[in-house]
């Protein structure tokens, strides 16, 4: 494994995406959780009556759930990344001869793997540093309360991960899997907010309530389990809200993964090179 690992790192280290994404990634954390955070601070506790219905996202223990989720919506970069990494193995024939000098079609696919463990484990790890320095920040009491949710984030990392390994192994060539990869991750969103809609009916109309069904698609069912914390604005509208069955959507993100897995696993084993 470590030799595999060393072969990964020969390739990334002087590609240039590699560097200027990963540097995009880290900054981002960080600065969007920093805006989010000073908006918070300056503006939105000096509007006018915001004392009855705002509260504070990065106190403990809200900071676990308020930086993970705002760190969710760029973890399309490091998916990104990895989606151009496989499909230049492609284009550059790399694959055919890693395989030719001795790699086994389950070892090269294996190791794409493991570097989506890895992307998702770094992106997790780098979720946990900031909500524990916006947490202290904020001058509240630690917690480790809520802190769930950066599970909830490493599940969702590594759920864009897989489907983009999914997406290399299916189209090959770099540009098209990047545009059908997008076109994937808008439709599915359009779809679920239409599911939803739907789901909002049938327990206001029907009284039949099972959850946003939205929810339950591939890309969604972890997107989902990481939403804003809990305030008075949300809360009041729980009423006419769907059911969140966290544990259901849960399973199918599970599930997810493994079918992302064993497609890809098994369309790379059993392709011609």
């Amino acid at each position: 494994m470590n030799n595999l690992l060393k072969i990964e790192w020969l390739k990334l280290k002087n590609y240039t995406a590699f560097i200027v994404m990963t540097i995009f990634f880290l900054v981002g954390v960080f600065a969007l959780n920093y805006i989010v955070y000073t908006v918070n601070k300056n503006i939105v506790r000096n509007v006018p009556g915001a004392g009855l219905v705002s509260f504070s996202p990065y106190n403990f223990p809200n900071t676990w759930q308020s930086t993970s989720y705002a760190t969710g919506f760029i973890l399309v970069l490091p998916a990104l990344l990895l989606l151009m990494l496989f499909t230049n193995e492609y284009s550059f024939k790399t694959h055919r001869q890693n395989i030719i000098d001795g790699l086994s079609r389950q070892q090269f696919i294996s190791i794409k793997f493991v570097m989506a463990f890895i992307f998702a484990l770094v992106s997790t790890l780098l979720v946990f540093i900031s909500a524990l320095l916006f947490g202290l920040a904020s001058g509240t009491s630690f917690s480790f309360q809520g802190i769930e949710y950066v599970g909830y984030f490493f599940l969702k990392a590594l759920s864009y991960n897989l489907i983009a390994i999914l997406f290399s192994v299916l189209v090959k060539r770099t540009g098209f899997a990047i545009g059908i990869f997008f076109i994937y991750l808008g439709a599915e969103n359009i779809m679920s907010q239409l599911l939803n809609v739907l789901s909002i009916k049938l327990k206001n109309e029907n009284k039949i309530d099972i959850g946003n069904i939205g929810d339950y698609l591939p890309m969604n069912a972890a997107d989902s389990l990481l939403a804003f914390p809990d305030n008075p604005i949300k809360s009041m509208s729980k009423t006419i809200m769907p059911t969140d069955y966290t544990w259901v959507v849960f399973i199918l993100a599970v599930v997810y993964l493994v079918v992302f897995y064993l497609w890809s696993r098994h369309k790379f084993i059993n392709a011609d090179l």
